[in-house]
């Protein structure tokens, strides 16, 4: 029997019921979703702060999108402070250009973008992909699309590939080793295995972030990451793509190719030019796909009728840090996202 979940929100902590859906589906810029960034431990202000920040954070609590200019935060007293406030307002004059969380996204990676923390892209991310994956009732794909925002750890044992947050097991390890003081038999950090068995489990946990996902070609993870990556194409570029796992390249030379991540960019395009790669010290690429392009009119005319590859990679030190902007500004098409 198949294990489904009530349409709705997956992740509680994605922050989707800050916002809400415009008329083209994609996500608002709404009052409550910029407080939450007011309220960030790094803006929020603590019993120390001096009169001018508290007054400016009540004002932008009262008013999220209230005009601030540098004047007001030259009179911050800490200066440090005032840094952040300068961030977190470049973000918010961001958005509010854009109209919307997914355009500020998908304009982040283009010339002039205003830059903001690694942190921030993330969490985008997770809500645009919340939003994506609104209603959703598979919890493989639901689990296998927190790699499009989470870091994970990579393990291979009995000729299996098996992906765990990186947070989580970095967690697990530290209580492991609180634990080895007083028992030192305790040291192994285990997480359980999603499967169909135990589905219905995520959706209770689907924030604990805690499951581990067998990736292995041919099993259901990279399927289920093959279809995220067709839904997360077309959501930003309206563009019908079909994407399958592949166990490798078979052409000698292909025509186009997208690393999924930096290492499996460098690697391909290491690859690409037929360069030496050291076995040692290094990173792999532990997934490949091929992506047809089912709107051969949005293509460049030198790629219609071919596929394009792309490739997914554990760097050295077995983490996958996946930079899902790469599927939007990467493709050959006859037009990009500005």
């Amino acid at each position: 029997m198949k294990l489904t979940k009530d349409k709705g929100m997956i992740w509680k902590s994605a922050g989707q019921h800050l916002t809400h859906r415009l008329d083209n589906g994609w996500l608002a810029v709404s009052d409550d979703f910029l407080r939450a960034y007011y309220t960030r431990p790094e803006i929020h202000p603590v019993e120390e702060s001096c009169a001018v920040e508290h007054a400016l954070f009540e004002r932008l609590m009262a008013d999220p999108f209230a005009s601030i200019d540098a004047d007001d935060l030259a009179a911050i007293a800490d200066p440090d402070a005032a840094d952040n406030y300068a961030l977190v307002l470049r973000f918010r004059d961001h958005l509010v250009a854009k109209g919307s969380i997914e355009a500020a996204y998908a304009s982040l990676f283009a010339p002039g973008a205003p830059l903001i923390p690694p942190v921030f892209i993330s969490q985008m991310a997770h809500l645009i992909m919340g939003n994506i994956l609104m209603g959703e009732s598979d919890a493989m794909v639901a689990r296998a699309a927190e790699l499009f925002f989470r870091e994970q750890t990579v393990t291979t044992s009995n000729q299996r590939m098996m992906l765990a947050d990186a947070e989580v097991v970095e967690t697990r390890a530290q209580q492991a080793a609180l634990l080895a003081l007083t028992d030192p038999g305790r040291t192994e950090v285990a997480l359980e295995i999603l499967n169909s068995e135990g589905a219905e489990d995520y959706w209770a946990r689907a924030d604990h972030f805690d499951l581990a996902l067998d990736f292995r070609f041919s099993e259901p993870g990279q399927d289920a990451f093959s279809r995220l990556i067709e839904r997360w194409i077309r959501h930003f570029l309206d563009l019908r793509v079909r994407v399958q796992p592949l166990q490798s390249v078979k052409e000698e030379r292909w025509s186009w190719h997208v690393g999924l991540d930096a290492e499996a960019t460098r690697i391909m395009n290491a690859l690409y030019e037929g360069e030496y790669l050291p076995e040692e010290g290094q990173g792999s690429i532990v997934a490949l796909f091929r992506m047809e392009f089912l709107d051969q009119d949005r293509v460049l005319e030198r790629m219609r009728r071919k596929p394009a590859f792309l490739g997914l990679a554990v760097d050295a030190h077995d983490r996958i840090r996946m930079k899902p902007q790469n599927l939007l500004i990467n493709l050959p098409l006859t037009a990009v996202l500005q």
